[in-house]
This record gives structure tokens, sequence and C-alpha cells, in this order.
């Protein structure tokens, strides 16, 4: 049921965009928009994951121990930041490497094993904020379509070490980790911080 009123309230809200013109009318609307948006992401990640194909459908996973062994020394040693997802319901997070933890103020102790948008939250201040929606819906391309993709540059504030939002603008690119078979294992997500061009502009 909630998820039916969150796609009918999507629905409704950009229809009345289409048509208002009166701009204080507008960012009321992508303010709801958003936030309906927002919501039906967290829902479909709790319930399911990045995978809504029924669960009898679903393929079953492979090793992923096996599989992490083989990208465990240049996951680790990497400068690039990555964390590994997994697909199913909750969208936990299994590892990040120490320069994701150095870009997003966490540490591998504090998040893995906990869902993503709990860990990264939108900036409940930022009316409009869409972070949330726009890579639960990235991720769900990459587990239906086997292929990696990439998000526009996105702004996503994270917290700091004192739990305050720093804004922040990101390239991302999501990406399937597959066994030998082609089994989704589980999803690669690697962020670059563009903030400084982006604000440069």
């Amino acid at each position: 049921m909630q998820r039916f009123v969150c796609e009918q309230n999507i629905a409704h809200f950009q229809r009345l965009l289409e048509t208002a013109e009166d701009e204080k009318l507008r960012r009321t609307l992508l303010g709801l928009l958003s936030s309906a948006k927002r919501e039906l992401a967290l829902l479909h990640s709790q319930i399911s994951g990045a995978d809504l194909s029924p669960l009898a459908c679903r393929n079953k996973a492979g090793d992923l121990n096996s599989v992490l062994a083989q990208i465990r020394a240049s996951f680790d040693t990497s400068d690039h930041p990555y964390m590994l997802i997994d697909a199913g319901p909750g969208l936990k997070i299994i590892d990040i490497n120490d320069a994701y933890s150095r870009a997003t103020f966490t540490t591998r102790d504090t998040i893995v094993g906990k869902p993503l948008f709990e860990v990264f939250p939108d900036n409940p201040a930022l009316e409009t904020a869409d972070g949330v929606s726009n890579v639960y819906n990235s991720l769900r391309t990459v587990v239906e379509t086997g292929q990696p993709h990439a998000l526009a540059v996105q702004r996503y504030d994270v917290r700091n070490a004192d739990g305050v939002f720093v804004e922040r603008y990101w390239q991302s690119i999501n990406t399937p980790v597959q066994d030998a078979a082609g089994r989704l294992i589980c999803l690669l997500h690697n962020i670059e911080n563009v903030t400084a061009e982006v604000l440069a502009n």
C-alpha cells in the first residue's frame, strides 16, 4: 500500500509540475516530488534491495568470499574510493576501502553491515535532495542490466565527524561484481569528489 501511495504521489506531482507556472509552487512541488521519490527508493531498498524481480526468478548468488579474495588487494590499496554493497534487502554495506573512508568521513568498523541509506541519508535541510533516489535507481539499473552505470554529477551531502552535513558533489559509477559464471555477487560503488570543480563554476 505504501508503495502504491508513493507511486501515485510521484505521478501526481510530476503532472502538476508540467503545468505549474508560479515559481514558489514549482519549488514546493519539486520538494514534494523529491520526498516521494526518496520514500519509494527507501521502501524498495528495505524490502528487496536493488533486485525487484520475484524471489523465485533471482539468480542464485555466487561465492562472495572467493570473489572478494580475488579483488581484495587492489580494492584495499586503491587511491579511488570504493564501497561494496549487497544487492539484497537493505542494500547493506559489505566493505569500504581507506580512500572511501577518507572521502566520506566514515570508518569501516562503524558502517560495514549497515544499510546504505541509513549511513548515507539525504541531507534533511535540502528540500530537493535526490541523492538517495538517484543512487538507488542506478544500483537497480546495474542489477537489471548486468552492466556498469554512471550517474551524472550528483549533489549528495555527507555527515562529517561531528554529524554535520557537508556539501558534496560526486561523480560515481556503479558496477556489478560477478563470479566466473556471471552470477551477481555484489555491487561496486566508486565515487570521485568533484565538489571543488562544481563550486568553482
